[in-house]
Parts: C-alpha cells; sequence; structure tokens
C-alpha cells in the first residue's frame, strides 16, 4: 500500500503549530494558524532595536512632508503671521505629543502590530474592519505619493538630459513614457525596502531624516539670504480678534487631522521600542520640538518669498525649481525624492502590508503582502485618481473622518475600561470562550459605537452648514466614539494581563 506523505507545512503554518506547542506548554488557549504568523505574533522584548533616535527620525521625515508644507503655508497664506503659525503647530504638536504616546505605549507593551491591537475592542475577526479602514486608504495614498515623487525625478532628469523631454510628450494610460519610467523606478525601489522588511525601514528612515533636516534648513537659510536678510512675518489681509484665534484652533486641529492616520498604527513601530522611554524621547524631539522648527522653516519661507515678489509659495518645490545653480537643483530634488519615498514607507506601506497579512496569515508574510499592496497601488493608475477631486476630497476623505472614531473606540477600550491589562494570547485564539472572541469574533458594542459617530465626523467634515466646525471633525468623532463605547462596553467582565512572550517571535522586523 503506498503512503502519501502529509504535505509540508508553510513557513507561516509553522509558525503557528511551534506557537500553539508554546502555549498549550503553559496552559493557554490554543493559537489559531489563522490569526498568527511570523510577522502577526508578539514581538520579544529581548532583541528589539527601535531606539529613541529611530522613533525621532520618523518624525524627521513624515513632518518634512511636501504635503505638510503646503498646509502650514496655507496658513499663511489664510492670514496668520509668524507667531500665530508656530502657536497654531505648537498647540497641535502638544496634543499630537500626547495622543502618539498613547498610542504608542500600547504596541510597546503587547509587542503586537495595529490589525492584532484591533482584535482587543473589536474582536479577533471584527478587527478586520479597523484594519482594512486604516490600509486601503494608504494603498491609495501610496500610489499617490510615489507618482509625485515621480514628477520630481522627471524634472530632474530632464534637467539633467533635456534630450529626454521628448519622451515626455506622449501619453499612455495618463503617464508619458517619461513618466512611466520615473514611476516604475521608484515603485521598485520601495518594494525593495519594503521586501526586507521594518528592520530595513527603520535604516532607511534613519539615512533619511538627517538629509530631510539639513536640506530644508538649507534651503531656508538660503531664502533668507535672498530676501536680503529680512521677511515678511504677515501679508496683506493679516486676521486679527476672533478670526485669528479661530484660524489658530482650526489650525492645530486640523495638524492633529493630518496625523489621524498614524496615531491608530503607530504600534506598528512601537512594537519593536526597546523601552518606554524611548517612545517618549523619540516622539518628544520628533513631535514638539522638530514641529517647531518646522514651523520656523515655514515662516521663513514664506515670509522670504513673500518680501520678494509679495507672492505666497504653495510648497518648497515652488522655491527648488527657481534654484539657478543646476547642480543644487539636483540636489535638492534628490533630497525630496529621498523625503517622499520615507514618508510613504512609514505612513502608507505598512499599514497596508499588516493589513493584507492579517486577512490572509496562512499564506502571506510581510514580503509578499508588500509586494501585492505595491501592485495594487500601481494598477490603480494613482495618477488619474489624485486628478479627481471627487475620490481625493470625499472618498478619501470620507474615510479618512472614519479614523477619528475607530481612534477612539480602541483608546476608549484599552485604557478607560481595561486599563492597560491585555491577555495578548488570548489575541490569537479561536476559541468561544476567548476573551476576545465577544459574539463570533465580532465586538457589536465597538461597531455600534463606531457607525454613527463615522456619520456624525462624515456630515461635520463634508457638510457646508459645519464649516466652521469642519476643522474639528477628527476630534468631534473621536470624542463621540469613546463617549458612546465607554457608555455601552460590558463591565461585568474580568481583564487578565497576561504577556506574549510565550508566543513571542524574535524582533527581526
Amino acid at each position: 500500500m503506498k503512503v502519501i506523505p502529509e504535505p509540508a507545512l508553510t513557513e507561516e503554518a509553522a509558525a503557528a503549530a511551534k506557537a500553539d506547542a508554546a502555549a498549550t506548554a503553559q496552559g493557554l488557549h490554543h493559537i489559531s494558524p489563522r490569526l498568527y504568523n511570523q510577522d502577526l505574533a508578539p514581538t520579544k522584548r529581548e532583541g528589539r532595536k527601535w531606539t529613541s533616535y529611530s522613533i525621532f527620525t520618523l518624525w524627521a521625515n513624515d513632518v518634512h512632508s511636501l504635503g505638510n508644507y503646503a498646509f502650514a503655508i496655507g496658513l499663511f497664506a489664510i492670514g496668520l503671521g509668524g507667531w500665530q503659525i508656530l502657536l497654531a503647530l505648537g498647540l497641535g504638536a502638544v496634543l499630537l505629543f500626547l495622543l502618539l504616546n498613547l498610542s504608542g505605549y500600547m504596541g510597546h507593551k503587547t509587542g503586537v502590530p495595529f490589525p492584532v491591537m484591533s482584535r482587543i475592542s473589536f474582536g479577533i475577526h471584527g478587527a478586520q474592519i479597523a484594519a482594512v479602514l486604516r490600509g486601503g486608504v494608504a494603498i491609495v495614498w501610496f500610489g499617490i505619493q510615489t507618482y509625485l515623487a515621480s514628477v520630481v525625478l522627471r524634472v530632474l532628469l530632464i534637467a539633467l538630459a533635456p534630450g529626454l523631454a521628448d519622451l515626455d510628450t506622449n501619453n499612455v494610460l495618463g503617464l508619458s513614457t517619461l513618466g512611466w519610467a520615473s514611476f516604475i523606478a521608484l515603485w521598485i525601489i520601495q518594494v525593495i525596502i519594503v521586501s526586507y522588511g521594518m528592520e530595513m525601514i527603520r535604516k532607511y528612515e534613519a539615512f533619511a531624516g538627517p538629509i530631510i533636516l539639513f536640506t530644508f534648513a538649507a534651503l531656508a537659510v538660503w531664502m533668507f539670504m535672498e530676501a536680503g536678510g529680512s521677511i515678511a512675518l504677515t501679508t496683506d489681509n493679516s486676521l486679527t480678534g476672533g478670526p485669528m484665534w479661530l484660524a489658530i484652533l482650526g489650525g492645530g486641529a486640523l495638524w492633529i487631522s493630518i496625523y489621524g492616520t498614524f496615531v491608530l498604527n503607530f504600534c506598528d513601530f512601537t512594537r519593536s521600542a526597546v523601552t518606554k522611554k524611548a517612545v517618549t524621547r523619540g516622539n518628544f524631539w520628533g513631535i514638539p520640538v522638530n514641529m517647531l522648527l518646522f514651523g520656523a522653516i515655514v515662516v521663513v519661507l514664506a515670509g522670504a518669498q513673500f518680501r520678494i515678489n509679495g507672492t505666497i509659495i504653495e510648497s518648497p518645490s515652488d522655491i527648488i525649481q527657481t534654484i539657478p545653480n543646476t547642480l543644487f537643483l539636483v540636489l535638492a530634488g534628490l533630497a525630496l525624492i529621498i523625503l517622499t519615498i520615507a514618508v510613504n514607507l512609514m505612513a502608507n506601506f505598512v499599514a497596508p502590508v499588516y493589513m493584507l497579512a492579517n486577512l490572509f496569515p496562512k499564506h502571506l508574510n510581510f514580503r509578499k503582502a508588500g509586494i501585492i499592496s505595491a501592485v495594487i497601488g500601481l494598477v490603480i493608475l494613482p495618477w488619474n485618481l489624485y486628478n479627481n477631486p471627487v475620490v481625493i476630497v470625499y472618498f478619501l476623505g470620507g474615510l479618512g473622518a472614519v479614523l477619528g472614531p475607530l481612534f477612539g473606540v480602541v483608546m476608549a477600550d484599552y485604557w478607560l475600561l481595561r486599563r492597560g491589562r491585555i491577555n495578548v494570547p488570548d489575541l490569537y485564539t479561536e476559541r468561544t470562550d476567548g476573551t476576545y472572541f465577544y459574539k463570533r469574533g465580532y465586538n457589536p458594542r465597538a461597531i455600534a459605537a463606531l457607525v454613527p459617530s463615522g456619520l456624525i465626523a462624515i456630515l461635520i467634515a463634508f457638510l457646508p452648514a459645519f464649516s466652521a466646525v469642519a476643522p474639528f471633525s477628527w476630534f468631534v468623532g473621536s470624542g463621540l466614539a469613546a463617549i458612546f463605547y465607554f457608555a455601552i462596553a460590558d463591565r461585568t467582565k474580568k481583564y487578565d494581563d497576561v504577556s506574549g512572550e510565550a508566543i513571542a517571535v524574535a524582533s527581526v522586523h
């Protein structure tokens, strides 16, 4: 009789089987391969590599993104002066520092990524709702940001080799031949970086951070000198009184909203933080201190340009295009590309990777999920989406508005209800008596709190009748969700604090 050998376990299934054996040996619930693999597993305390400098360089890159500069310069355009812009950014930075610490501490303690963290409040299967909301938005923005970086690369290539301009005149699915070449080149670079996991992302962020800070500081000094050592601190339509204070508070609130996505999945990075203090120190230097430096650069760039010719720039890229020296133009352009890739990796690539790994843990690891995310970001032809206001404002904006309520539910459940007491191994079991099984793997109370608060946040963000409070939609949504959830949460359960070390893996990411 011929014996048919059993098929070999995949790497992901083998990891789950090993974790299940370790959990069983310690009397814990069985680990399900539908919920666990090497990338979703908690990280061991020993061997973590993300220091305060690693976290600081995340912000050194992300804070100085072109989108943030465009937003802050917009405050100058609507009539806020130098000190008012610094105050608006400072208020936002202080609150953001507190929120990111709350989110970061969760990752450091549990060692789990955001999709797994969401199982605490939404259930082992309901967490897919949170992960898809966060990751779906990020995939689209990954493609868009890669496209924006490719536009800068096209300008640089033509500056170095003017003959390439002939390749920039045709149109194939919305891009020229040179446009396709630039986009694919940057797309491949990012796929290669992500294929080596979070450790390579950490190294890239550490490499890019100092370059970005030096480039923008140097650009501010150059503009200050071009303006004759004097800048305009206000425009001709300066705001005063009540409208000024409303614009300051609104600017600070919108600054928080910009980071509404990142405060959700900050645990994807801090799960590998060496200590809790490293999270705090990295956030302190990267958020309030770095954001004030950012604000000072904004004031100098916008004020110097206004002093020179009475115009208001939209972005630092407008200034870079005017640099008369080709070498300096190319170097500054390369810095912008390095920056955009750094921001894209941390803000728009990591979240969908973990989302896909959470959807298909038996089949996808970090590398495979990264490639699939990148392919989706390519086939959606993101340049066409970027040029469609309906997609940007209503689709992506609507999904973004829901992220505030999502944050409110997660934070209220973790900090107010459970007081940080988490049974980490139970995040990976499908047993009906598991802590996070709820009802068929979903927590109906969390969903009941998310839906109405999400709808309210969307209405406030988009209906003209609420335009005065629209900048505060993230706060309203997250606050209502936290209140709703805390009001209807089940307080009859006992919350145990169980470490995940028994099923943890080495912090290779």
